[in-house]
């Protein structure tokens, strides 16, 4: 036998609404008593309710997809940074009745014209955007066109633009104040270029680390490149070659893998790390632990930002008023045995 497939009607009879009431509610095109909207939502997780998505599309004019372009990686080592933060939006975009278009973006290409054409052929209606950076043209064209789009990472301090964002200064902060706290005074960093907004956040951290316990910021111990495994066993060994009283007896790092170079760095020495040397990643990736040492590293409250833009997406969409649309989200320093701890 066929079941039987679950209205609006149902739901508003076992809510005690009228269905006009249920589907303004569930599209939210209206505010109703707080009582009145959970009597609704129970109604409808109680029955099952499905929203009915290509008549809804075609009543509302919309498409019901949220538009992300993704780009592959230069290297072949996984992000899997990224895999949380997508996974995390997909599941809260299905449960708000949208579902996440992928599109393609390669270096070279014009960074707006995937926008562009999705914008015009109706197919999105909405945009999330992912490692934004100073000055983005992608925001930039969004923000002139009136599209709605919600970012995970920020431009500058006063973007014009809702984002959801993890703190990397505090992060980078509270790990170098952790590595001062075990009694390290020479403290190196791994850093990116320059030209990465998110990178140069991080640095202000550790910067601002050193500074408040009194240390002397030397450039010499501050290495800029890659998100690579490579780039941290490279500058690793160039510092454990200086001379004792010159090199760091602690590093920091902007991402887990580059912390994980300077691991093997360290040990190709013959020293031991957590007792030698002390290291600290970013990130918190599943890796971390199950290295050796396992790594101290900042855990990024990842799927929490993935939600976050869905609902700050959502609100834009349905006209809903939010109390914030900068979200800034703090990391957490999860201490292991590389650091000593």
């Amino acid at each position: 036998m066929v079941k039987k497939r679950v209205t609006l009607k149902d739901v508003a009879a076992q809510a005690g609404v009228t269905y006009q009431t249920v589907s303004k509610v569930i599209t939210g095109r209206v505010k109703v008593l707080p009582d009145t909207e959970a009597r609704i939502w129970a109604a409808s997780r109680d029955l099952g309710y499905r929203p009915n998505h290509s008549a809804r599309s075609l009543r509302a004019q919309r498409s019901l997809m949220i538009g992300y372009s993704w780009s592959s990686l230069e290297t072949e080592q996984p992000n899997h940074i990224l895999h949380m933060f997508l996974t995390s939006v997909v599941s809260e975009a299905e449960t708000a009745g949208y579902h996440l278009l992928p599109f393609p973006y390669r270096a070279g290409d014009d960074p707006v014209a995937g926008y562009r054409e999705l914008i015009d052929s109706g197919r999105v209606d909405a945009f999330v955007i992912t490692s934004v950076n100073y000055d983005d043209q992608r925001a930039a064209f969004l923000l002139e066109r009136g599209f709605p789009f919600v970012a995970f990472g920020r431009s500058s301090a006063n973007d014009p633009f809702s984002y959801v964002d993890v703190d990397g200064t505090a992060g980078l902060r509270l790990a170098t104040e952790h590595l001062v706290a075990h009694g390290h005074r020479r403290i190196a960093m791994l850093a990116w270029h320059e030209t990465s907004r998110t990178g140069n956040d991080r640095l202000a951290g550790y910067l601002e680390g050193l500074r408040a316990a009194g240390l002397e910021v030397d450039p010499a111990l501050i290495a800029r490149g890659d998100w690579t495994f490579e780039f941290g066993y490279e500058a690793t060994a160039g510092w454990l070659k200086l001379a004792p009283e010159q090199r760091p007896t602690a590093i920091v790092a902007v991402s887990d893998i580059m912390a994980i170079g300077a691991i093997h760095a360290a040990q190709a020495r013959g020293l031991t790390v957590g007792r030698d040397i002390a290291l600290v990643g970013f990130d918190d990736t599943p890796m971390a632990q199950y290295i050796r040492p396992p790594l101290t590293s900042l855990r990024q409250p990842i799927r929490q930002a993935g939600r976050k833009c869905v609902e700050l997406l959502v609100a834009l969409l349905t006209g809903q008023p939010q109390a914030q649309s900068r979200v800034l989200l703090a990391p957490e320093l999860i201490v292991r045995e590389s650091s000593g701890g």
